[in-house]
């Protein structure tokens, strides 16, 4: 499915709010002056209030497990907003919420 491109000023937020930052980034390559985010970095979440039962803690990390097909940058594939990640420990999604609204991929 096509979707717009996901690069460093987007907001992401763990399913419980909490502020998910993409730890890697493609600098060759960048979206309304921001660099793009690849399928291979790891998303780091601060200040997730969750606090489980089973007290397997709160959001702390995701990973993204789909991405583009079609637009890759320095070979790895791009993350858009229609992308899937699951956060550890918890096993939550990712909730994508605000992107850049010019570049689409598919």
């Amino acid at each position: 499915m096509p979707g717009m491109l996901l690069h460093m000023g987007a907001t992401v937020l763990c399913m419980h709010g909490g502020q998910a930052q993409p730890i890697l980034t493609n600098p060759r390559v960048r979206v309304g002056g921001q660099p793009v985010v690849t399928l291979s970095s790891t998303y780091a979440i601060a200040g997730c209030p969750f606090t489980p039962p089973a007290g397997n803690g709160p959001c702390v990390t995701a990973q993204f497990v789909s991405s583009a097909l079609r637009v890759r940058a320095g070979g790895m594939p791009l993350l858009l907003q229609d992308s899937q990640a699951i956060c550890s420990p918890t096993g939550t999604p990712l909730n994508i919420l605000v992107t850049q609204l010019r570049i689409r991929g598919t």
